[in-house]
């Protein structure tokens, strides 16, 4: 296997691999792919000191996918403007036009995580010198990240915009990694769930691009256990590759998209994506530092060092991931539920503990609500209006193509929006839950992602052949 070089050996010349903010500017706060900000994300001077921008560009988790359309040689362009061949040369650069590629999902694995714990990843860490640093989406989860991923696009064109959302139809909450609706979540005892009435097609209306190369004649297929299969979450963001139904180990994902590359059966262009959920899961369970995160993550790489090794020679394998994670700390978490301040005005709280959406009640100005959140959490979180996030740039592009946000879209995004601080450095979170939501068990989560740090919203873009 080779590291992601330019055809003369050497990192490309705007690789962010020296450091995730040294990407060069064109012009005054200009960047070369046409998004405001110093190279981090859209409008990163919005932010306070040691958090970043989400970025939809060529420097985003939303050019992954054009990037492996374009190195199979297709042209494709996304709503924001992604162009496919460009995120190639971009991102897998100096590789020439591939047949095959797999594109490997890590869930939670951020670029610092891994290069913290790299001792349990000898063949990622062997790729770590010459790889990006992606940015991901806002918020920094599965959601809202596998959509942009999926897409090309971001949240503002998805409409997949964090863990928990309201729909806008029956005002109850939704769980979008389950597909599922809780018409009351406030109702005292068992909270009753049922599938969420809305269609996955209906909700995320972009064309992903993986749909987009099944539709040219690109053998696209997708591994994974039977619960993936058809579920609301992959129609909506992952629509499009023939789905494999495995066994519940990442191995057997594995032994199926070597199965998938090495078939005979005439097709010109093969793409494979494959995801790996264990590693967040072990995070979200035991903090990501954890020794159950190593052992995770040393399964993961071990598979990984498998399937380079099995797959046939010269297949493009991009290994990235759609987020990383942070360590809470209990003394910097907020329950709404227990503030008046907090709760006052406020008709359903969305999102996840690091990332929320605050749904005001009606004659309420959402004003009044950011104001007394912003007095109460201080230097705990970032506080926002929706209109003030979305002219930022949080949910996607803040000028150019894509820009708009569709107005099915815009009425889900909480009327205020907020990203918490803490975990700069991957620990010292803060989080704000709400009791009569989120179990004891939620809110004792030692491992969580979603806000604006490096280590929530750096991904690794690991680049190699086979």
């Amino acid at each position: 296997m080779r590291p992601r070089t330019d055809t003369s050996g050497r990192p490309l010349p705007d690789d962010p691999s020296a450091g995730p903010d040294d990407h060069p500017a064109d012009g005054a706060g200009a960047r070369p792919d046409g998004l405001p900000g110093d190279g981090t994300g859209a409008r990163a001077a919005d932010l306070p000191a040691g958090l970043v921008a989400p970025s939809y560009g060529l420097d985003g988790l939303a050019a992954v996918l054009p990037a492996a359309a374009g190195a199979l040689g297709h042209e494709l362009t996304t709503a924001t403007g992604i162009d496919a061949r460009t995120a190639a040369g971009r991102l897998a650069g100096g590789f020439g036009a591939a047949t095959r590629c797999v594109v490997v999902v890590v869930d939670g694995l951020g670029t610092h995580n891994l290069s913290d714990r790299g001792g349990h990843a000898p063949t990622m860490r062997g790729l770590l010198p010459d790889a990006r640093t992606l940015t991901s989406s806002f918020p920094s989860t599965t959601a809202a990240a596998l959509a942009t991923l999926g897409t090309g696009t971001g949240p503002a064109r998805t409409g997949l915009l964090g863990y928990t959302q309201r729909n806008p139809a029956t005002g109850g909450l939704a769980t979008l990694v389950a597909w599922q609706e809780q018409s009351d979540p406030y109702r005292r005892g068992p909270r009753m769930s049922q599938p969420l009435t809305v269609a996955p097609q209906d909700l995320q209306r972009e064309p992903t691009v993986l749909e987009s190369l099944a539709a040219r004649g690109v053998d696209v297929s997708a591994p994974g256990p039977q619960k993936y299969d058809n579920s609301g979450m992959t129609s909506a963001a992952l629509r499009g590759p023939r789905y494999v139904v495995t066994g519940n180990r990442f191995a057997d994902a594995v032994d199926a998209t070597v199965a998938a590359l090495r078939a005979r059966d005439g097709a010109d262009n093969r793409l494979v994506y494959l995801y790996q959920a264990a590693v967040d899961k072990a995070g979200h369970k035991h903090g990501w530092a954890s020794s159950q995160w190593g052992d995770a993550l040393e399964d993961t790489d071990r598979e990984l060092r498998r399937l380079l090794r099995s797959v046939p020679r010269g297949t493009l394998v991009l290994v990235t991931a759609d987020h990383g994670q942070v360590a809470t700390t209990p003394s910097r978490q907020h329950d709404v539920a227990a503030d008046a301040a907090l709760s006052e005005g406020v008709a359903l709280l969305g999102g996840e503990p690091r990332a929320l959406h605050v749904y005001t009640r009606d004659g309420v100005e959402p004003a009044d609500v950011a104001a007394r959140w912003t007095d109460r959490l201080g230097e705990d979180a970032v506080v926002r209006l929706r209109d003030d996030a979305v002219r930022q740039g949080w949910f996607g592009p803040a000028a150019g193509p894509g820009s708009d946000v569709p107005e099915h879209v815009r009425r889900i995004i909480g009327d205020v929006v907020v990203a918490t601080t803490g975990g700069e450095d991957g620990s010292g979170a803060a989080t704000v839950v709400d009791s009569r939501l989120h179990s004891a068990d939620a809110r004792a989560m030692p491992g969580v992602h979603g806000s604006l740090t490096p280590y929530e919203m750096h991904v690794p873009l690991l680049v190699a052949v086979a």
